[in-house]
């Protein structure tokens, strides 16, 4: 009898040993993935940086530079792809196929992006994304031409969605920023992203972030054991120390919510935290919605970011810019904790709390920039900073710090984010809270008077590195060449100083090819937009349980 419990007992151990081994290598299917032999030790850490933009065609400013736009500058990133791409985006609305004829010409960057990924099977390019729109026509069509999906069910795991919004290119490139796969991304509304490039110290830990979404594919649970190959390799307390644009800096990735934040990695929280607290002098941050509120229809406060701020300007006397987009979706109670801000620095000797609403003239487009830049540091993420977003979607981030004290500021990304910053800011879409006045954020976008004019110009960002030589793009010269995107990668940056000849550079790699985006098997290529929820903000604060 003995021997039999005996036996019984030894049965059940082995069992459950055998569940235990099955758990953890079951959890993330991420075993022997390979990196491409890239390990911490011996990764690129003397990286090159481009920040880019997409600036709407209604929206102009004045004596500023521009940036890189955003459609060549992922053709250029598709450039560089030698084995693979994998992107994780929120949407897949690349081809406009609404019944509003005034948005074809403007989606046909999005087709032309959305060709170019088709084709990477016949150049011998790997494609694999993440995503959890399981119904996208886009993403089927993908699929037949070989790339690899896998769809995360974010719902199911946290109750969220997923809206990170980066690209990895052969764990040696990567993109990171506002745009997703969306052909407004890439037209109508104002997007901001940083290309980096060479940086396999950076990118390998971004593409573990990729890995964890890829193993979590058709997954109703979170794992209890993770993969070592999907642990933080930086975070905030362990920054990586790296060379950018000749500048000795520290950067890191961030992600959310915290049940995707295996191991040390800092999340998003952790990483704002830390660029608030460390900041000396200022705070700027440009966001789509700001809104310190958690739940559905009971709304409880939330303080995490919010009590940050305020400690930033009563304890420590920094100075804090809000600039919050002024849309159809801004709620009303964004403007009752801007004004309880305002009210800190009443009667304060220097404490300073201004804050903007920056309104786009056209119905499609929206700021949708999601940075903060302090005079030490940039944080630059895919989520709005509201309660739920933080609690239940999951996002992506990146903070870059840079030394003061450097005798070319302007060459520094953290310099070139604030010129960006205070080229918004001072421009005549900015409009200032007034107390105890909502501003309409509908409607044609006020003139700008005489006394604005008076304000600082915003910073040109200027690189005067030997290594680094402006090209100035003509307009007979519009289609870039491979050897031009080559010497991007390497550092050369383009200035472009008009409209007119950004949109050049925006079509150059569209101008040469006939894009066929429809499948024989498919007349429609994607859903219409109407049918997409939109990724910003207040549009889904209040309909997730807690």
């Amino acid at each position: 009898m003995k021997s039999q419990q005996k036996c019984i007992v030894i049965f059940a151990l082995v069992c459950c040993f055998a569940v235990l081994v099955a758990l953890i290598f079951s959890a993330v299917d991420v075993w022997g993935e390979d990196e491409d032999g890239i390990t911490e030790e011996n990764c690129s850490k003397d990286c090159r940086i481009v920040l880019m933009e997409n600036i709407p065609d209604d929206i102009s400013f004045d004596n500023s530079t521009s940036h890189l736009p955003l459609s060549a500058g992922l053709h250029h990133l598709l450039d560089q792809a030698v084995r693979s791409v994998e992107i994780v985006s929120p949407w897949w609305v690349l081809n406009y196929s609404g019944y509003d004829s005034s948005f074809q010409l403007a989606a046909r960057q999005g087709r032309g992006l959305l060709f170019r990924l088709q084709g990477l099977k016949a150049e011998g390019i790997q494609l694999k994304i993440s995503s959890e729109m399981i119904n996208s026509t886009e993403l089927r069509m993908l699929a037949r031409h070989n790339a690899e999906v896998h769809y995360v069910n974010t719902t199911a795991l946290t109750k969220g969605h997923l809206h990170s919004s980066f690209w990895v290119v052969d764990r040696r490139h990567f993109y990171i920023g506002s745009a997703s796969m969306d052909w407004r991304s890439l037209t109508t509304r104002k997007e901001l992203g940083v290309l980096v490039y060479n940086c396999s110290c950076l990118a390998l830990d971004l593409h573990r972030v990729f890995s964890l979404y890829w193993g979590l594919h058709d997954k109703e649970f979170i794992p209890t054991f993770w993969s070592k190959r999907i642990l933080s390799l930086f975070n905030r307390d362990k920054p990586l120390n790296l060379t950018l644009n000749n500048t000795k800096t520290q950067a890191y990735v961030s992600s959310s919510p915290d049940v995707f934040s295996p191991g040390d990695r800092s999340s998003d929280l952790e990483a704002i935290s830390r660029v608030i607290q460390e900041a000396h002098h200022f705070i700027y941050i440009s966001i789509v919605d700001y809104l310190p509120v958690l739940g559905s229809s009971a709304q409880r406060y939330w303080s995490r970011i919010d009590d940050l701020i305020r400690e930033a300007l009563i304890l420590r006397k920094v100075r804090v810019r809000l600039l919050i987009s002024c849309w159809e979706n801004t709620h009303p109670l964004t403007f009752n904790f801007i004004w309880s801000l305002k009210s800190l620095c009443m009667e304060q000797a220097n404490c300073s709390l201004e804050a903007k609403f920056f309104r786009v003239p056209s119905l499609q487009g929206i700021n949708h920039n999601r940075f903060m830049v302090t005079d030490r540091a940039i944080y630059l993420g895919n989520l709005d900073w509201v309660g739920n977003e933080f609690t239940f979607n999951a996002g992506a981030g990146l903070v870059i710090s840079q030394p003061e004290g450097i005798d070319e500021r302007n060459s520094t990304v953290v310099e070139q984010l604030r010129a960006v910053f205070e080229r918004d800011w001072f421009s005549r879409y900015a409009l200032s809270v007034q107390p105890n006045k909502i501003p309409v954020c509908n409607g044609p976008v006020p003139l700008r008077t005489a006394q604005h004019d008076n304000r600082p110009a915003p910073m040109k960002n200027t690189h005067k590195s030997d290594r680094q030589t402006q090209l100035k793009i003509r307009p007979h010269d519009a289609r870039l060449s491979k050897n031009n995107h080559q010497d991007l990668a390497n550092g050369l940056v383009p200035s472009i100083d008009s409209c007119q000849e950004r949109e050049l550079v925006k079509m150059s790699h569209l101008e040469s090819r006939q894009v066929q985006i429809l499948d024989k098997n498919d007349n429609n290529p994607m859903d219409p937009p109407s049918q997409l929820a939109e990724s910003s903000g207040s549009r889904e604060i209040f309909n997730k349980p807690l």
